[in-house]
């Protein structure tokens, strides 16, 4: 038997996960001071690098605690140990500088500014008083000024603003709370704000606090201002002021689609929603996403403009997240300015947001009446992200971009270097090998040029920080996809083409650890996903795993007049849905009277005939069908303007009576068949029954049929969890409802939390599909 050691041990401990850039090795240093150990730190491309010396009783409290309390930034996914001999050590412990050399790290999101950062933004007796990127350890910018790893102040867009010495003191001393802060920087040396006004305003250019008092008082003054954040440029204008909203809203074509409000604090907030203690956390935490909220109907309520999210029982919030924002809402003292302002992404409608400044004064004039801008570069677009909170608290990531990207995912299964483009809509790539994989920002809809180029960027960006040289890549099999034909140019070979619903299931799958070893019953509802009989997709109950899926059930088809051309036209879907019901236009019907006589010829002719249509099961569709159908919304100014207008009026009557609206089955049971539901509702019509009854009705419907389906799969299979995936289950109230009714009738249902549901996580899913693939090929 081996004697404990009785004098010094020395121990080389590796740390990885994502530990630079959140004061990591600062910590290591005052808890390696505490048990008085001799050693170093230091920074490495894998992670951090830890050796201690000293008694072996206090080395073993040290790495005991070394996890325990990390710095509110990191997060610790892998520790390594190992015994080295001894050195006789007993200096100082020392923090090294960062070793060069091939590996990976994992770098941090954007954070927003901390308490004690806000502490002395406001404080007129600190240094760093009314600084406008006021950061330290704990907050502040990391992925968008990342230009390479390790994540060291030359490899940040603030490699051009030299240090002043104070900053300096503060950035080399390990007890300081801005020790390593690469982001640090005062009003001495750091990055500076200006005002550019556009000719004719009659305002003249301003730096520094005059800037933001300028901008602060244009906000006022009804005009709209291009503010420069940390991932992109917005547009933000007083959000109660009615003119203002409009003016934005036709500038940008816009359309109805509600625009993102930032309120000056959570108080103002609850001034204009209703928020749950969750909804509070989400709103207020680090990340600071939009949060889409209950608007707040009381007359003490703070009243925001008719357009800034017509027709919606829901406005997306935000809190300040920069101490640009802080400043430009103003500090006590200040002049009064509005508290409320909308934000939502500099761009043109379609296009990526703006980062660029010279592509900000060109791309964004029209847009603009004058820009607040600042010096430091942003490496890498990152848009807001967006989720909701559903009743019992989880959450649901709907666009995941700022505050995530780019943290990584755990995958279940160990994945090739494979690059996944996503899909065409709410694009967002994914970088993935071994067992992680890595989303880029939210880049937006594919069918622009300046959409493209920005998509590419960001895969480069990501593979700089992740290290990930991709051997593969994964896309949809959509043969018009900008996405796929993109993928087959990129030089990794063809391209492996997973099918849209197949991948959004595999998404799912992999968020919850599923490793695939089991088949699921996957739910993939959504508007559009080209099919393996050359139609399209979208209404699917599909028997998954990573290796491949059957069609286990479907919605059943009706004829798409105009392909995708079409969609913007409710109106003419839900003459089409009825048409396939055998149902009559009857004159009266809303989407009879929404169609010109022209048009509803020119209908007839096509679907008699089958010109210039094509089948479709999407279950996307029918809820645009219905939405037209009950009289709300025959043309579609924005993606999915249809269903969210169906589901608002079905929240407003969700308890007013349990009736739901009967789907009948057919092909053998195969099919979810709407035409018993249409039925019903063509008799609510006639019966004058509320618009929102209607609506509910028809939600509650959808949500028995599919659990119907699932029963009937599961006795066929055997099979008890069940996927619930795809755009339409950003549907809130689909989503609670088909939850509750399969966890009743005993599924496991796997809902989406930190992946949107939507084609945001789409890549996810082809990383796994093809990723996996290519493991399986060489084993």
């Amino acid at each position: 038997m081996t004697a404990p050691a009785t004098g010094p041990v020395r121990r080389r401990i590796t740390v990885r996960g994502t530990v630079q850039g959140v004061g990591f090795r600062p910590y290591v240093h005052r808890l390696a001071a505490d048990f008085a150990l001799a050693g170093f730190v230091s920074n490495t491309a894998d992670g951090v690098l830890i050796e201690v010396e000293g008694p072996p009783e206090e080395v073993d409290r040290f790495a005991g605690r070394l996890t325990e309390q990390p710095p509110p930034l990191a997060t610790v996914t892998g520790v390594g140990s190992e015994d080295v001999p001894a050195t006789g050590a007993t200096g100082p412990f020392a923090i090294r500088p960062t070793e060069r050399s091939a590996g990976r790290t994992q770098l941090p999101p954007d954070t927003a500014t901390c308490a004690d950062c806000l502490r002395e933004l406001a404080d007129p007796g600190d240094r760093r008083h009314r600084h406008p990127f006021v950061t330290c350890t704990h907050c502040g910018p990391r992925f968008t000024i990342a230009t390479g790893m390790p994540y060291d102040r030359p490899a940040t867009t603030m490699a051009g603003f030299p240090m002043c010495p104070a900053c300096a003191r503060e950035y080399g001393d390990p007890a300081d709370r801005r020790f390593h802060a690469q982001p640090v920087a005062c009003p001495d040396c750091g990055p500076r704000l200006a005002l550019v006004p556009a000719a004719g305003l009659g305002v003249r250019p301003a730096r520094d606090a005059q800037a933001l008092a300028t901008a602060r008082a244009l906000l006022a003054a009804g005009r709209i201002v291009a503010v420069k954040g940390v991932g992109g440029y917005h547009l933000a204008c007083d959000a109660t002021d009615d003119r203002a909203v409009a003016t934005l809203r036709a500038r940008k074509e816009r359309g109805g689609k509600a625009f993102a409000v930032m309120c000056a604090g959570l108080a103002t907030a609850e001034r204009v929603a209703v928020l749950s203690a969750a909804e509070r956390d989400a709103l207020a935490g680090a990340r600071r996403p939009i949060v889409l909220l209950r608007r707040r109907t009381s007359p003490d309520r703070l009243r925001l403009a008719d357009q800034v999210c017509p027709g919606s029982p829901h406005v997306g919030l935000l809190l300040p997240y920069t101490p640009v924002h802080t400043l430009l809402f103003g500090l006590p003292g200040d002049p009064p300015g509005p508290r409320v302002l909308v934000m939502t992404s500099g761009n043109r409608s379609g296009e990526p947001i703006v980062t660029d400044d010279t592509e900000a004064l060109t791309r964004l004039a029209g847009l603009a009446d004058a820009w607040l801008t600042h010096d430091r570069p942003i490496a890498c677009p990152c848009d807001d992200s967006l989720l909701r909170v559903r009743p019992d608290g989880t959450e649901q990531v709907l666009r995941r971009s700022r505050g995530y990207a780019p943290r990584p995912l755990r995958l279940p299964l160990p994945v090739r270097p494979t690059l996944a483009v996503g899909g065409d809509l709410k694009n967002a790539p994914c970088l993935g090998e071994g067992d992680h994989a890595w989303f880029g920002p939210h880049i937006g809809d594919m069918g622009e040029l300046a959409a493209l180029d920005a998509a590419e960027r960001a895969v480069r960006h990501l593979a700089r920080l992740t290290g990930v040289i991709p051997r593969r890549v994964a896309a949809d099999r959509h043969p018009g996809y900008h996405s796929t034909r993109r993928a087959a140019r990129l030089g990794l070979g063809e391209p492996v083409r997973v099918q849209h619903h197949h991948a959004h299931i595999a998404s799912a799958m992999a968020e919850h650890g599923l490793d695939g070893s089991t088949p699921v019953i996957g739910v993939a509802f959504d508007g559009t996903g080209y099919g393996d009989d050359g139609t399209v997709w979208g209404g699917e109950i599909l028997l998954a795993d990573y290796t491949g899926y059957r069609r286990l059930a479907r919605l059943a088809p009706a004829l798409l007049p105009g392909g995708d051309a079409g969609v913007a036209n409710p109106c003419r879907l839900a003459l089409a849905r009825l048409w396939a019901a055998g149902l009559p236009w009857t004159p009266g019907l809303p989407s009879v009277d929404a169609c010109t006589e022209t048009e509803r010829s020119v209908l007839r002719q096509q679907l008699s005939r089958q010109l210039a249509c094509v089948p479709t099961s999407s279950m996307g569709r029918l809820f645009d069908a219905v939405s037209s159908l009950v009289g709300l919304c025959h043309r579609a100014g924005y993606e999915a303007q249809a269903a969210l207008e169906l589901e608002a009026a079905a929240l407003e009557a969700r308890d007013a009576d349990a009736v739901a609206y009967p789907f009948g089955c057919t092909a053998g049971g195969r099919d979810m068949d709407p035409t018993p539901a249409l039925h019903a509702l063509l008799d609510d019509q006639a019966r004058r029954t509320p618009v929102p009854v209607m609506a509910a009705r028809f939600h509650r419907g959808v949500a028995r049929a599919v659990a119907e389906v699932c029963r009937r799969a599961r006795t066929e299979t055997g099979l008890t969890t069940v996927a619930l995936t795809g755009g339409v289950f950003a549907n809130a109230l689909l989503e609670e409802e088909t939850a509750a009714l399969l966890t009743t009738a005993g599924f496991s249902v796997l809902r989406h939390g930190e992946v949107p549901p939507n084609d945001g996580g789409l890549a996810l899913g082809q990383l796994m599909v093809a990723g996996t693939a290519a493991h399986h090929e060489t084993e």
